[in-house]
């Protein structure tokens, strides 16, 4: 049965998750819908791994995409779940409190919530990591267990009804938690 999908990013968010996102969610007959804190075309980047350097090294532009839908505008009771994409875009995100409380609504009326790399920051906010496992970037897993969650370095973690990846480089291991928790509601 086709879901409907809320894919949550913003300027500077991490192009290659956000198209896989879409297109994952595209291929196996559900919604995708694009939401951002407008609705306009996106400035999107691209986080890559280099030999020599210690963190993930920006490139830019990314490709870009087009929000389907303001935050201010997304109802919980619209979507099946959420997945909120890293990149730097989570960084302010979390600061918006359309957002949290739709994603804690999300969480507390068993919606799926799905994050990967960065996106674990508006979990963190949402208080939603506390005496739970996940995953995301090895370089942010500080605000995991400050939360009270434990850090996992595998690449995707389900918990409940909350499924985490660490970066797109987890793509394979996260959709196929992905799917699958998604064919069992």
């Amino acid at each position: 049965m086709a879901k409907r999908i809320l894919i949550v990013t913003g300027d500077g968010g991490e192009s290659y998750e956000t198209w896989y996102a879409i297109h994952r969610m595209l291929e196996e007959g559900h919604e995708a819908v694009l939401a951002a804190p407008s609705k306009r075309r996106l400035h999107l980047v691209i986080h890559d791994f280099e030999p020599g350097w210690d963190t993930y090294i920006e490139r830019q532009p990314g490709y870009g995409a087009t929000a389907d839908l303001a935050l201010a505008d997304a109802r919980p009771d619209d979507f099946d779940a959420v997945l909120l994409i890293g990149g730097r875009a989570p960084e302010y995100l979390r600061h918006r409190d359309d957002l949290i409380a739709l994603v804690r609504t999300m969480a507390t009326t068993g919606k799926w919530v799905f994050a990967i790399c960065h996106g674990i920051q508006v979990l963190v906010t949402a208080d939603l990591v506390a005496q739970r496992t996940v995953t995301c970037y090895e370089h942010v897993k500080s605000e995991v267990t400050r939360a009270g969650g434990e850090w996992s370095p595998r690449q995707a973690v389900r918990d409940g009804r909350i499924i985490t990846a660490q970066t797109w480089e987890s793509h394979p291991e996260f959709y196929r938690a992905v799917m699958a928790a998604l064919r069992e509601s």
